[in-house]
């Protein structure tokens, strides 16, 4: 049997991925896979249960327990274990928690096929960092979205300060850079393009922008 349709939406954080991966899911009708979202599940789990980032068995055994649900309905929204916990998902510390256990060949190894779960009909947009280079190879179609680290901090802070959470710009900008850094030059799966994707710089677009884009490449391949 011809297995479902997917399409990757790779990049750095901050750079729209999950928004534009949420409108297109909803409007092509089909499942959505936040990859990053399973690594800041980990990390919230291992910080509520005191699990260490260099815990290959902690990190594992929380992989294989979780239940984890996406929203197409409710963009954003995710639940463990019937939990609603996308609050605290979306966290700095979470993010931050989440690049580390990333790096964790074990863990990793351990939520692949948590991911290949998620390709079901009638398709899948599955966003992330290594979607089309290393999870779905296959995929229908590929895009790699990108900002500099200045505009993704800055958008961040814009988020965050609108919510009234207490944070610097520089502090982000930091934070973002470190980021980009180990998610780059990491020995498993390193964050970077695939040869077959379209790159697109959304620092001077709008999410509607960045949608025209995508749409006009996938009705050429059919979706």
């Amino acid at each position: 049997m011809t297995p479902a349709a997917v399409i990757t939406i790779d990049g750095p954080s901050g750079t729209g991925k999950g928004t534009v991966a949420h409108l297109l899911a909803q409007e092509l009708g089909w499942h959505i896979l936040d990859s990053g979202a399973l690594y800041r599940i980990v990390g919230v789990a291992a910080l509520d249960q005191a699990v260490a980032v260099d815990n290959s068995d902690g990190l594992v055994r929380i992989a294989n327990a979780m239940e984890v649900d996406f929203s197409t309905v409710f963009p954003g929204s995710i639940l463990l274990d019937g939990k609603e916990i996308s609050g605290r998902v979306r966290l700095e510390e979470s993010g931050v928690m989440a690049s580390r256990v990333a790096t964790n060949p074990a863990l990793r190894t351990a939520l692949l096929q948590r991911q290949y779960s998620f390709r079901r009909p009638p398709g899948l947009v599955a966003d992330g960092r290594d979607m089309g280079t290393v999870v779905f190879q296959d995929a229908l179609c590929k895009f790699y979205l990108t900002a500099s680290a200045e505009i993704r901090a800055q958008r961040r802070y814009n988020q965050l300060k609108d919510k009234e959470v207490g944070v610097s710009l520089p502090g982000l900008l930091r934070d973002i850079q470190e980021r980009d850094e180990r998610d780059s030059t990491r020995v498993v799966s390193p964050l970077k393009p695939a040869k077959d994707a379209l790159i697109v710089d959304t620092g001077p677009l709008t999410i509607e922008q960045v949608m025209a884009v995508i749409r006009q490449v996938i009705r050429r391949h059919g979706a």
